[in-house]
């Protein structure tokens, strides 16, 4: 049970997580915390939170477990306005979907990392945002990464295990810099295609024709185009090192199917997608 929870960022993930918890019945007062005070409102009209503020330092005032569901960009920022306002027995967790620079944040600001931060990271989400967006069951059967530092407290991270695995979720732990060079490659990569995919095609000179004609696979594939891009630009930033990496063997891989295309190598395509598709049929049955 927590019996006071605080979300600094009442989003799609931040108010998905409150009303999971609320449903499981595994928490106490949620308080809510964010600049939006029209948002905010509309999250307490809607059941997701009990109360807010706009101050993080009031909003984390006596809270058990605090969760900081912000855009990465501005974890430093909450950080530093909460640094002194903790309870002793809080426990600090994120949300952020790069850890490298979330854990660097939090050393900066604390100075040593504290034994009760536990950095997570939730792999779902949906192109919508906002809160009106969450919904309780986005978590199910989905997975959250925790990254602990050697500093965490195991019994901190037992609570945000023991959070997370309220909503439905499986529960993992991962090295930091391991889990931002699998993120990297596995949504981050995937969201710079559909961006670029779609910028591509919109700056053509028939594209009126192009979206118009585009079957459903386009849409599926370029589906998560509709995310906030402020957000994802703020991700791929973060993460850049390690996104710049798998980048680099992306084009090497497109590179060499370019030119199997350009001088009729019907071999090495066909290769090409067969490997692909054996890969996703193994890793995805269905």
């Amino acid at each position: 049970m927590i019996p006071r929870l605080a979300v600094i960022g009442v989003g799609l993930i931040g108010g998905s997580l409150a009303r999971a918890l609320k449903r499981a019945q595994v928490v106490g007062e949620v308080v809510g915390c964010g600049r939006n005070v029209e948002q905010l409102e509309r999250a307490v009209a809607l059941g997701v939170i009990d109360r807010y503020t706009d101050d993080p330092a009031a909003a984390v005032a006596g809270a058990d477990m605090v969760v900081v569901g912000t855009p990465v960009s501005a974890m430093r920022a909450v950080f530093g306005a909460i640094r002194d306002h903790l309870a002793p027995h809080a426990v600090l967790t994120d949300v952020g979907s790069a850890k490298g620079c979330v854990v660097a944040d939090a050393e900066a600001v604390f100075g040593t990392l504290p034994e009760r931060f536990v950095p997570g990271h939730p792999v779902a989400g949906t192109e919508k945002s906002g809160v009106e967006a969450s919904f309780a069951e986005l978590f199910e059967r989905r997975r959250v990464i925790l990254t602990p530092h050697v500093e965490s407290a195991a019994e901190a991270v037992d609570r945000v295990r023991a959070m997370w695995q309220a909503t439905g979720a499986e529960v993992v732990e991962m090295g930091i810099r391991h889990h931002d060079e699998v993120l990297a490659a596995t949504s981050h990569l995937p969201h710079v295609l559909a961006y670029t995919v779609v910028d591509t095609l919109a700056s053509m000179d028939d594209r009126a024709e192009i979206f118009r004609f585009a079957a459903g696979g386009f849409r599926d594939f370029t589906r998560i185009s509709s995310s906030d891009p402020a957000m994802w630009r703020d991700i791929c930033l973060a993460n850049r090192e390690c996104l710049v990496e798998v980048i680099d063997e992306y084009i090497g891989t497109l590179t060499r199917l370019r030119e199997a295309l350009a001088r009729g190598d019907e071999r090495t395509v066909f290769e090409t997608f067969r490997r692909a598709k054996h890969a996703r049929d193994n890793f995805y049955r269905e």
